[in-house]
C-alpha cells in the first residue's frame, strides 16, 4: 500500500451538534444552526466568523428527503456565511465522512487554512416506505434493487452469511444492540436514549395504562425475541438490530496545525485519514466483510503512523447490528468472526478494553445519513477531551477512530484523530 501524507497538520478545534430525532417542520437549515451554535460554544477560545475560508457540507439527498436541491449555498446563507465557497458532499451514507476528509484534504493542500464542515439530513417528513425508497437509492439500481433488495435486505444478507460462516446466532447481535443503548441513555442527543430495559418497562407501562396485557418478558433475550415488540425485519434482523429514521447536523471547525492554539488549548488533531470503494454488494467474492473499510482503515493506519492496538476508541457505522461487528474486524481490532464474540464478552463496551460507539452509535444515536460521519467527529472531540460526561471513557483516551460508509460498502473513509 502507498503511504500518503498531509501537507501540513491539520486540527479540529470545535465540535458540536444538534439534538438527533424526529423533528416535524424543523428543516436541515435549522438543525445546522443549532449543530453550528452548538460547536461555536466549544472554541474555548472564541472565532471570528469571518475566518471560515470555505465549508464542506455532507447530504445525501435533499432532493428525495425535503425536494430541496443545491443546498450547500442556502447552509452558508442560513449560518450568516454567505458568499463563502461551499460544496455540497454526496457519498450515501458516508457523506459527512467524505464531507470532513474533503476539509482535511482543503487545509492540508494549502488552499484553505480555516474550514467548516457540516453533515445533515432530515428524513422522518417521509412515510417509512417513502425514505425506505430513497436510502434504495444507494443500492445498484440496475441489478440489486429490481431483485426486491432493501438496506435491511442487504445487511440482513450479510449477517445470515456471517452467522453460517462462523457458526454464532443472534446472541451477537443482541449485545450490539444492548450495548448501544446503554452508551446512548448516556446521551442527551441521542435520537433513542433508552437503555433496552427501560424499553421494556416503557412498554410494560403503555401496555397497563390502556388496560391491555403486561408483557411479562423474564429478561431481555425474551424480549429480543417477542415478535410483537422486536419484529423482524429481515431475517436475521429485528427492529432493534436497525437504526431509526433521523433527522439531525453536525458540524466541526478545522484548521491548520499551527494556529490550532489560537483557538484551543486543547486540539484534537487528524493525523490520518483513508477512503476506498468498492462494487456493489451483490458482486463480491465474500459479503462478510467489507473490503474498501479494510483498505481505507489501513491508509489511515499508514498515515498516522500508528496500528489499531493503540486506537483509544472508535465510532463505527453501525446503521444494522451486524455492521458493527464487521466494523470492528475491518478496522483491525479483532480477527475475522470474533468482532460478535468480543461484543457479548464487554471488550467493545464504554469501560471494555476497545470501546466502540459511546455515543450510542447509528443505532441508538440515531442515523441523519449526512450527518452520521461528522457526528462520529463530535463524539471523538468530547472523548478526547474529556467532555463526554458519564459516558467519558477516562483520562488516558489518546487516539480516536471513525469509520463511516456508504450504501453496503461502496465508500468507506476512515480518521484517526490524536490528543497530544
Amino acid at each position: 500500500m502507498k503511504e500518503r501524507k498531509l501537507g501540513r497538520g491539520v486540527a479540529m478545534v470545535g465540535a458540536g451538534m444538534s439534538t438527533f430525532g424526529a423533528f416535524a417542520g424543523i428543516s436541515t437549515r435549522d438543525l445546522l444552526a443549532d449543530a453550528y451554535r452548538d460547536m461555536i460554544a466549544t472554541v474555548d477560545r472564541g472565532f471570528d466568523p469571518n475566518e471560515i475560508d470555505g465549508l464542506y457540507i455532507g447530504n445525501f439527498s435533499s432532493e428525495l428527503f425535503e425536494g430541496q436541491g443545491h443546498t450547500a449555498p442556502i447552509m452558508t446563507e442560513w449560518l450568516g456565511l454567505a458568499h463563502r465557497p461551499a460544496t455540497r458532499v454526496e457519498n450515501a451514507c458516508a457523506s459527512g465522512g467524505t464531507a470532513l476528509r474533503q476539509g482535511v484534504m482543503a487545509i492540508a493542500s494549502g488552499l484553505y487554512d480555516v474550514v467548516l464542515v457540516g453533515g445533515i439530513e432530515k428524513m422522518s417528513d417521509l412515510p417509512i416506505e417513502r425514505a425506505t425508497d430513497a436510502l434504495a437509492t444507494a443500492g445498484d439500481k440496475l441489478f440489486e434493487i429490481p431483485s426486491g433488495f432493501t438496506f435491511p435486505a442487504f445487511y440482513a444478507t450479510m449477517a445470515s452469511a456471517y452467522l453460517d460462516r462462523y457458526g454464532l446466532g443472534a446472541e451477537v447481535l443482541r449485545a450490539v444492540a444492548v450495548k448501544n443503548h446503554e452508551n446512548g441513555a448516556l446521551n442527551p442527543k441521542a435520537h433513542f436514549g433508552q437503555r433496552i430495559a427501560d424499553v421494556m418497562a416503557s412498554k410494560k407501562a403503555a401496555a397497563a395504562k390502556k388496560g391491555k396485557p403486561v408483557p411479562q418478558w423474564k429478561d431481555i433475550e425474551e424480549f429480543f425475541a417477542d415478535d410483537r415488540a422486536n419484529p423482524m425485519i429481515a431475517w436475521p434482523l429485528r427492529l432493534f438490530d436497525c437504526s431509526p429514521v433521523s433527522d439531525g447536523a453536525a458540524c466541526v471547525l478545522l484548521v491548520r496545525e499551527d494556529l490550532a492554539l489560537q483557538f484551543t488549548d486543547t486540539p484534537i488533531r487528524i493525523i490520518g485519514t483513508g477512503q476506498a470503494s468498492d462494487g456493489a454488494l451483490h458482486g463480491r467474492p465474500d459479503i462478510t466483510t467489507v473490503t474498501s473499510a479494510r483498505i481505507a482503515a489501513g491508509e489511515a493506519y499508514a498515515m498516522a503512523h500508528v496500528t489499531p492496538e493503540e486506537i483509544s476508541l472508535a465510532e463505527v457505522h453501525d446503521c444494522f447490528t451486524i455492521a458493527e461487528i464487521v466494523a470492528t474486524e475491518d478496522i483491525g481490532f479483532f480477527e475475522a468472526g470474533k468482532g460478535g464474540v468480543a461484543a457479548i464478552d464487554g471488550v467493545t463496551s464504554r469501560l471494555g478494553a476497545r470501546p466502540v460507539n459511546t455515543s450510542g452509535g447509528l443505532k441508538s444515536k440515531g442515523h441523519p445519513v449526512g450527518a452520521s460521519g461528522v457526528a462520529q467527529a463530535v463524539e471523538i472531540w468530547k472523548q478526547l477531551r474529556q467532555e463526554a460526561g458519564p459516558r467519558g471513557i477516562g483520562a488516558n483516551a489518546r487516539l480516536g477512530l471513525t469509520h463511516n460508509v456508504g450504501g453496503t460498502g461502496q465508500t468507506s473513509v476512515v480518521h484517526i484523530f490524536e490528543r497530544r
